[in-house]
């Protein structure tokens, strides 16, 4: 499932490619079309994101949202735009380019109150500008669940998903089962710093880097290992490779039906 960094990029690439001009909006596959017809043709004012959910405004009453989900994608293209193929929910058409969103969880027209709704019951989003990191600590803070569980709850913290989950506790030296209330509050607050530079470093190159340049591979003669998500990282998807910054296999685990890597020596159990 694509993170927050994903989101906010195709966001500002909205924003930049459609906003403050009228487009064109259909739905060649019919499951948007009612929906699209109300919008054809009219001004989309401004394009945004909280955590992984998606929002076109348009005027003062009428609010697209979308989540990609595990399948949904959004790709943008040069006009002119060929004939629609395919499972097409949505078409947007400017003035230069266009925009194809295929195999979304959710793709629906919806009120600004509800749209408001939606986003008050998601966490903080590290990379809203309005984001307030004290109400992630209050909850972190107060509970017995895992921290492991804690930075994948998208009502404590919204736009975290399963890398930057396994790449921040790493970066932080924290056993992935540590109980949130265990957790200082100086190291929250350098988890929440360290969280915002590394999903704006996401959102600038397109994918998720996490990897320190004295702990690259390749200062070390050794050949870089991509993630498919694009980036170096330390230990997502690495189970049973040597950890990069002390050698010890990373371990996998599966953690409330997703998977969940870290190194049993720089993330020690504190039980």
């Amino acid at each position: 499932m694509p993170e927050g960094h994903t989101l906010h990029r195709l966001a500002r690439l909205h924003q930049k490619l459609f906003a403050r001009r009228p487009v064109g909006v259909s739905s060649p596959q019919g499951r948007f079309a009612e929906s699209a017809a109300l919008l054809d043709g009219a001004v989309l004012t401004r394009a945004e994101a909280h955590g992984k959910h998606l929002f076109h405004r348009y005027g003062r009453d009428r609010v697209v949202h979308v989540h990609l989900g595990l399948y949904g994608t959004f790709v943008e293209h040069p006009l002119p735009a060929p004939e629609p193929v395919g499972q097409l929910r949505m078409r947007l058409v400017g003035e230069t380019h266009y925009a194809d969103l295929r195999g979304p969880t959710a793709c629906e027209l919806i009120t600004p109150a509800e749209a408001r709704a939606l986003r008050a019951r998601l966490g903080e989003d590290p990379l809203r500008p309005d984001a307030e990191p004290e109400r992630v600590w209050e909850r972190v803070s107060r509970s017995r669940s895992p921290l492991a569980t804690l930075l994948m709850d998208q009502k404590v913290l919204a736009g975290v998903g399963n890398v930057y989950r396994a790449e921040l506790l790493f970066r932080h030296g924290l056993d992935p089962q540590l109980p949130g209330r265990e957790l200082d509050r100086a190291t929250w607050d350098a988890m929440w710093a360290d969280l915002v530079v590394l999903m704006r470093d996401g959102v600038r190159r397109n994918r998720i880097d996490t990897v320190a340049p004295e702990h690259d591979p390749r200062r070390r003669g050794q050949a870089a290992r991509r993630d498919r998500h694009g980036g170096e990282v330390y230990v997502y998807r690495r189970a049973g490779l040597p950890c990069l910054v002390c050698g010890t296999g990373v371990r996998h685990r599966e953690h409330a039906a997703r998977n969940l890597f870290w190194c049993p020596a720089c993330q020690p159990s504190r039980g």
